[in-house]
């Protein structure tokens, strides 16, 4: 099956319906030509209602961190973006969203990766994403795996922490996220999708 109609498949997925509360509207976006890969957690209420990927603050920053425009940021030929849930999962009683769907990775990602053959670089937003595809390689928290990105890199990942305002107090405690991490980060990506 090409790339289109399997993202035809994966935006009527109705594998978790009943889980969430908001009804399924899968979030995908990605062509066979696409050099960078963003791997994120799951969308959230405004993405939800504008099917529109990181439309939103955490997008807002995100896009900072890697100094892109949204034009280039939403050029599926260069960025292809995938989250861990394509659907918003409902929020947790204890604040904040609810973790990714369980179902959405097993059904869907190795099938659409298997149509981006020339992504150069994954980010890996959350640690969601840095568990499944770092595997045994992942630190034990999201910070050990972001600070130990050198290492990841090698294997073609760069974890990042998510791009809430939640973040603001990590990176004031993890100032090397700044020095060396971002610099890292924008260098790779202007090479890559330029």
């Amino acid at each position: 099956m090409s790339l289109e109609p399997l993202l035809r498949d994966v935006r009527a997925c109705t594998i978790c319906a009943d889980h969430l509360p908001l009804g399924p509207r899968p979030i995908v976006r990605m062509s066979p030509t696409a050099r960078l890969l963003i791997i994120g957690q799951a969308p959230g209420t405004k993405v939800h209602e504008s099917g529109i990927p990181w439309n939103d603050p955490s997008g807002d920053r995100l896009r900072d961190w890697l100094q892109v425009d949204k034009d280039i940021f939403y050029d599926e030929g260069r960025i292809a973006i995938m989250p861990m849930g394509f659907c918003y999962p409902g929020r947790d009683p204890k604040g904040g969203d609810n973790p990714p769907r369980p179902e959405c990775a097993p059904a869907w990602h190795d099938k659409l990766l298997a149509h981006l053959p020339g992504i150069a670089l994954t980010l890996l937003v959350g640690s969601y994403a840095q568990k499944r595809y770092l595997g045994a390689r992942a630190g034990k928290t999201m910070t050990d795996s972001v600070r130990d990105f050198q290492t990841h890199l090698e294997v073609g990942f760069l974890p990042l922490p998510h791009p809430s305002w939640r973040t603001n107090a990590w990176q004031r405690k993890n100032p090397w996220f700044d020095e060396t991490v971002l610099p890292e980060l924008r260098s790779r990506v202007r090479a890559i999708i330029d």
